[in-house]
């Protein structure tokens, strides 16, 4: 994939610099101009809420939050640690309220807390990144937010499908991973069960 990209932007830029040299010069000074403003942005942005939810770990809100939602996350996410409890009811609770800057931190270091040692991710990764992914918002403060800076006269008005599109989406995605995790585990026991045939016979035989 890093050779794909790779190609892309090398033809691209090739191309653009012998068609249109000076928009092809601006545009990447004005690009690489964006990306450090936007790095600035979002190194300021995470470093509140880290501290933030930092705060909140110190003060025994984030312990009351887990205990609030934990049947949740227990059902959700079945065998976790209470540290990964903790990081996931924040990161949902965060989540919930629109605010994707401050879930995104909490998320790692849930995903990080969940790891096992293995090459590939476990069902709980997966079903934390699709819940990220598919954001369950009751109020999407980050989207309001930037409405009434646009001057929106009516900032709210997307609130009902806006709710409506994430919860159904959390929902199927949440079943999907629930499905297919049965089914990988019916056929990880069905492989396993050969295996341990061969092996009692072999015991036998000695």
């Amino acid at each position: 994939m890093n050779v794909i990209w790779l190609i892309i932007l090398f033809s691209g830029t090739t191309v653009m610099l012998f068609t249109n040299p000076d928009g092809a010069i601006k545009a990447m000074l004005t690009g690489a101009n964006n990306s450090v403003n936007l790095a600035l942005s979002l190194l300021s942005t995470y470093g509140f809420w880290l501290g933030f939810f930092a705060l909140l770990e110190q003060t025994g809100v984030s312990e009351w939050i887990n205990k609030l939602i934990r049947p949740l996350i227990r059902f959700l996410f079945p065998g976790i640690s209470r540290e990964s409890e903790k990081y996931v009811s924040l990161n949902m609770s965060a989540n919930l309220l629109g605010l994707g800057n401050a879930s995104t931190p909490m998320g790692i270091k849930a995903i990080n807390s969940m790891y096992e040692g293995k090459d590939y991710a476990n069902t709980n990764m997966i079903m934390l990144t699709v819940i990220s992914a598919t954001s369950l918002q009751i109020i999407p403060s980050t989207v309001i937010g930037m409405r009434i800076a646009h001057g929106s006269a009516f900032p709210t008005s997307f609130l009902f499908p806006s709710i409506v599109a994430t919860v159904t989406s959390t929902i199927v995605g949440v079943l999907l991973v629930k499905l297919l995790s049965r089914i990988t585990k019916k056929r990880e026991k069905k492989d396993a069960l050969p295996v341990a045939v061969k092996l009692s016979k072999g015991k036998n035989a000695v």
